[in-house]
């Protein structure tokens, strides 16, 4: 099927661009710079996206970068290359604007692995329970929340609350274990988990450290507590980026998806950076879902203005009063 044909909108609701073709000859870097200047667009990427899309993106952020910067934007439209919570987090925000996503499969196994209805039940169980949820989850999750975090902030709005509070965490059970180490609490944890960062093994990390005795071993609050016992250094996506640049280490392992890798090497071009795990041959440090987006179902998806991301005003209020309170939280720590 061709870009040409105009009567596709079923069929792109359904496969996406999948079958589209795209002149050869196009500059794609220059044709999406024109599109973003025609319709007053922004292009809002996660820090795990291919290094093409980085490149031509107005923003680059982690989950709470992108949120507060979904919040503030002036543009008419949003295309958001990432996945689909992060673009209905955007909807959330921004009701009257058009968002879109390159790829409407672009979906979360974090996110998947905590469904609204059977989490909805385990809310009520615990009726005396706060509820804190990851943003890495659906409109349904964050509708049923009392606040949303990031790995960013996590631990600061946790801290926030009194020591009394009874909290359940979710979906991520290894960020929530992370940060009932941090804080001391005993929270309640939802069995979810992303599968990138699973995927972290213990036996492969202490190969690579033996392999490069100097190499600093950073890691994401996702990764497993095992592995996160061999890691000099943990944080957000962000605090990954910030501690490489910063740190006169020369030579980092990185735990965490390998799209950051490329910011990584944009910001200290003469350090190296490694990612984990080491075969290279192997992509289950790159998670599939933010790979479905590429720079031509980029430009297709400006040029069309599709897929765009929809959802029913009731939900998204609700939805919106937990985001909205972790913005406020996030703001008084000064974390902008």
């Amino acid at each position: 099927m061709s870009v040409n044909n105009v009567d596709f909108d079923e069929k792109l609701k359904k496969d996406g661009f999948l079958n589209f073709e795209i002149d050869s000859s196009l500059d794609l870097f220059e044709e999406i710079n024109k599109l973003k200047k025609e319709k007053n667009a922004i292009i809002l990427a996660h820090y795990y996206q291919d290094p093409d899309i980085q490149d031509i993106a107005d923003f680059i952020g982690d989950s709470l970068g992108l949120a507060q910067k979904a919040a503030a934007t002036d543009a008419d439209i949003i295309v958001f290359a990432g996945v689909h919570f992060m673009a209905e987090t955007a909807k959330i925000l921004n009701p009257g604007k058009k968002v879109l996503l390159p790829d409407l499969n672009a979906g979360c196994s974090l996110s998947d692995s905590c469904p609204p209805d059977l989490f909805k039940l385990f809310v009520e169980q615990h009726p005396d329970h706060l509820v804190i949820s990851y943003i890495n989850c659906s409109s349904g999750i964050k509708a049923l929340s009392d606040i949303i975090c990031t790995s960013s902030n996590a631990k600061k709005i946790v801290d926030s609350l009194p020591i009394d509070t009874k909290i359940i965490f979710a979906p991520d059970k290894n960020l929530g274990a992370y940060i009932n180490k941090q804080t001391g609490r005993n929270m309640l944890l939802w069995n979810g988990s992303c599968m990138v960062h699973e995927i972290f093994s213990m036996e492969i990390i202490t190969k690579l450290k033996n392999r490069h005795p100097d190499a600093l071993f950073i890691a994401h609050p996702e990764c497993e507590e095992k592995v996160l016992e061999l890691a000099d250094f943990i944080g957000s996506t962000t605090e990954l980026l910030k501690f490489t640049n910063t740190n006169d280490a020369q030579t980092f392992i990185v735990g965490t998806e390998a799209g950051i890798l490329h910011q990584m090497q944009l910001l200290t071009p003469t350090k190296t950076f490694i990612a984990a795990p080491p075969d290279n041959a192997c992509a289950c440090n790159n998670c599939p879902h933010m790979k479905l987006n590429t720079l031509e179902k980029l430009y297709l998806c400006m040029n069309y203005e599709l897929p765009e991301i929809s959802m029913d005003e009731t939900l998204r209020l609700q939805a919106k009063k937990p985001i909205d309170r972790m913005l406020a939280l996030s703001k008084q720590f000064g974390l902008v």
